[in-house]
């Protein structure tokens, strides 16, 4: 059984680095890869503000879903207002986690608005800092998306409420023995070492990278394998560990 890999690039929004997404774009399409890409309904978030806006980006987001790119929603302004880590714990600031349910379905609202009238379909929730709570899966579900990018596991999780969760741990590809394993991109601040590099790796994996509607048709086979709980469970409770450790270590 061996390792599969998906690409998800975070941050796309019309200020982002367009010179740089070229040459990204060009390496996906060479290699026919369809990646995962987290979709900002309306960025707000200065630091993602690094080019001109472009006029027709949702034209090129129409276009990317139509060649069999997923589209995920990345929150709504990407504007962090808690301190909260979520379910996750990784990053301990959220556009999401800690705010009442009411304000979370009212942020989700808006951003499924402005999808919904550029006629792009949310596939899939991509949260910004990977920070949500058990109020924001409820609300997602409310709007029919039953499918969250994130998670320490090893792979897929189908919770008995129906929702898919398809694990995102890795920032740059390496050698797993088995799994699923989403390599999670930011574009904005690379060099042209980085696209290579990236040019490198696509050519490498190319033939166990999935896409995300192949992990999806492969969730009945996740829910029928025994083996994959205590898997998850163990890398969960493994990474947790790892993390407690390190926020220790900072601050003594």
């Amino acid at each position: 059984m061996s390792a599969k890999y998906l690409i998800r690039f975070d941050d796309i929004c019309p200020t982002m680095n367009w010179d740089t997404w070229a040459a990204v774009e060009k390496i996906l399409r060479e290699f026919r890869i369809q990646p995962l890409l987290a979709v900002v309904p309306d960025n707000q978030d200065p630091h993602l503000q690094v080019a001109p806006a472009r006029p027709d980006f949702w034209q090129q987001v129409r276009r990317w879903q139509s060649r069999g790119w997923t589209i995920g929603l990345h929150g709504y302004q990407h504007r962090y207002v808690t301190t909260n880590a979520g379910i996750v714990g990784l990053n301990h600031y959220s556009e999401f986690a800690g705010l009442p349910a009411t304000e979370q379905e009212a942020k989700l609202k808006n951003g499924l608005a402005i999808f919904q009238r550029e006629r792009v379909r949310a596939e899939i929730w991509i949260a910004p800092a990977h920070a949500f709570d058990a109020a924001t899966i409820t609300a997602l579900q409310k709007f029919r998306i039953n499918f969250i990018s994130d998670g320490f596991f090893v792979f897929p999780r189908v919770e008995s409420n129906g929702m898919l969760w398809v694990p995102q741990q890795l920032w740059g590809f390496r050698p797993m023995p088995f799994g699923v394993w989403t390599v999670c991109y930011h574009h904005n601040e690379w060099t042209p070492e980085d696209i290579l590099q990236f040019r490198h790796d696509i050519r490498k994996y190319k033939d166990v990278i999935l896409s995300f509607n192949d992990v999806v048709n492969s969730a009945p086979d996740y829910r029928a394998n025994y083996f994959a709980p205590v898997v998850n469970a163990a890398f969960w409770a493994a990474m947790t560990v790892k993390r407690q450790l390190r926020q220790w270590r900072q601050k003594k």
